[in-house]
């Protein structure tokens, strides 16, 4: 389940950002980290939301996003950076991105 910055989906086109990953073996800061940038991304204007989903190791979050211009200023937040250092060190055995735009969403709950 998506959860909604402002707890309603927004109008399409918007943006996703998916994030796959397996986990590394030191994941030392690793929890401090992920609940350090995901407080911090709220604060982007532009960020709709995100779901995360963990299991055995592997794992996937989804970002969401109004414009191009709100992922761009989330890559150049400095502790965002650092984070994606720490995970290319040590948190991560292999990751891939993708960024999607969303231009048709449907939802049954």
């Amino acid at each position: 389940m998506i959860n909604w910055k402002d707890g309603e989906r927004p109008a399409v086109p918007y943006y996703a950002n998916i994030f796959n990953y397996y986990l590394g073996d030191d994941l030392s800061g690793y929890q401090e980290m992920d609940e350090m940038t995901l407080s911090l991304v709220h604060e982007i204007d532009g960020f709709l939301g995100y779901e995360s989903h963990k299991s055995e190791g592997r794992g996937s979050f989804i970002s969401y996003w109004k414009d191009t211009e709100s992922i761009d200023q989330w890559r150049k937040d400095l502790t965002h950076q650092k984070a994606k250092m720490e995970g290319m060190k040590r948190w991560y055995k292999y990751y891939h991105t993708m960024l999607v735009k969303v231009e048709s969403a449907r939802f049954h709950e």
